[in-house]
């Protein structure tokens, strides 16, 4: 094979001076700028690379990932999909995905430890405990739930214990030196109070970093997650496992940010323009590819009307369903006459008594706990009237009628420390990505 491959190049560097006399001289071979590397127009490869064989696993400056590690990462992930079937051709690319988070979750791991900094067995049994109580599951169950989906516990402790690593070393090597000056927040706030009645939004982001020479493979890459996303995934599982930004550890939550923190126009314009609950990527920024979805948005210093704490009464009609169709419609009149008659929150009890209705009084509910069709509904009403009907013969029918509302207070928005904080993490974020890709260039990585 050597010798094969000695008689290729030799071959080809006979070929390539004639070769050279008959074809002209290409712009990006005499522009060192726009071929920084030197390489040639059409490279001949030496061997044919195969793109059905994915290599499995890794070792990374000595510690081995094993094709177990991935296999229970990967069911994390597929997990976390929500029952959304992955087909065979997307879980490779998931799987080289996961492939280079657990490298560089290894890296992070191993850069702390140079580092002295250490995670005790306990700190990593509370935030697993805490994911074990996210996932409504009890801690003594989540081995044998884990096991039930192809992971285990050794696998989502490591990626915690790596969260928690990376996390104290930037603590330790990045954030001690960021530095944000009081006349920085001071402006921040002067800003802020001058942009008050504008929007502000809650954003979660995935980021992923490339070069000119990944820029291709990481758009794809990051078009898939969209697929995965739009097909119900879990973003903030997405984020965990895929982000390179420094909320991948917090599933992607950006929190609430005004349009000029994203620092660049074309986001700006992107995010102004989106609803709650719409997302929205790949789309191409400095240094990677962003995907954005907006949680909520509010207006800046002002009080939202979806913090107003109302006073209801739901009034309830229930439906046999073994009853005639006549029995039901019969039934159903009666109600939508009753509630016709209502004359104010004191006569619900008594008016449902009439058709053999419930009635249900919650004084303490959010405006925003509401669905939002009902929300816009009863933020409109006053006291003493009730939505339309609605529900089904399966579900019941039912009204809510508004029996009281307070008001929320104006916010008063983020004070000097908070505003700090934020303009840390923001300068943190980018440290870190700059910090990873330094311990990415220095690692020794061989492939299995």
């Amino acid at each position: 094979m050597r010798l094969h491959t000695v008689s290729k190049i030799l071959g080809l560097a006979a070929m390539a001076g004639i070769a050279a006399a008959a074809q002209p001289v290409s712009a990006q071979a005499t522009d060192p700028q726009a071929n920084p590397l030197g390489l040639p127009e059409q490279p001949t490869l030496l061997a044919n690379p195969d793109p059905n064989v994915r290599r499995a696993t890794a070792v990374v400056n000595g510690h081995v990932i094993t094709g177990t590690d991935l296999d229970h990462r990967v069911a994390l992930l597929v997990e976390a999909n929500q029952g959304a079937e992955i087909p065979p051709e997307e879980l490779q690319r998931v799987r080289a995905q996961v492939l280079r988070n657990l490298i560089d979750e290894t890296l992070q791991i191993q850069a702390a430890e140079a580092e002295e900094i250490e995670i005790s067995a306990a700190e990593v049994e509370q935030t697993f405990a805490r994911v074990a109580a996210q996932n409504n599951r009890r801690v003594e169950d989540m081995d044998a739930y884990l096991a039930s989906i192809g992971s285990s516990a050794t696998s989502l402790k490591r990626q915690i214990r790596g969260e928690l690593a990376w996390q104290r070393l930037l603590r330790q090597k990045v954030s001690f030196f960021v530095n944000v000056s009081a006349e920085e927040v001071n402006e921040v706030m002067k800003r802020l109070e001058e942009s008050k009645g504008t929007n502000e939004y809650w954003v979660w982001e995935i980021f992923q970093s490339s070069t000119p020479e990944t820029d291709a493979a990481v758009e794809a890459n990051a078009a898939k997650i969209m697929e995965q996303l739009r097909q119900g995934g879990s973003f903030v599982a997405y984020a965990r496992q895929f982000s390179e930004a420094s909320t991948a550890a917090v599933g992607g939550d950006l929190g609430w940010i005004r349009l000029p923190q994203l620092g660049d126009a074309q986001l700006e314009t992107v995010v102004g323009q989106m609803e709650p609950g719409q997302l929205v990527g790949p789309i191409k920024i400095s240094g990677g590819y962003w995907i954005v979805y907006l949680r909520e948005k509010r207006q800046v210093l002002m009080a939202d009307p979806r913090d107003a704490t109302l006073s209801l009464k739901q009034v309830q009609i229930d439906f046999d369903p073994q009853a005639p169709r006549e029995a039901t419609e019969a039934r159903l009149n009666a109600f939508l006459a009753g509630v016709e008659s209502m004359r104010g929150c004191g006569s619900a009890e008594e008016t449902a008594a009439s058709f053999g209705g419930s009635v249900v009084t919650n004084d303490q509910i959010r405006a925003r706990a509401l669905p939002e069709q009902l929300q816009n509904l009863i933020l409109n009403m006053q006291i003493g009237e009730t939505t339309p009907p609605f529900g089904s013969v399966e579900e019941g029918v039912r009204v809510l009628m508004l029996c009281g509302r307070d008001d929320p207070q104006v916010a008063e928005g983020p004070d000097f420390d908070e505003i700090m904080a934020q303009l840390e993490d923001e300068r943190i974020n980018k440290a870190a990505q700059r910090y990873l890709r330094d311990l990415r260039n220095d690692a020794y990585i061989e492939y299995n």
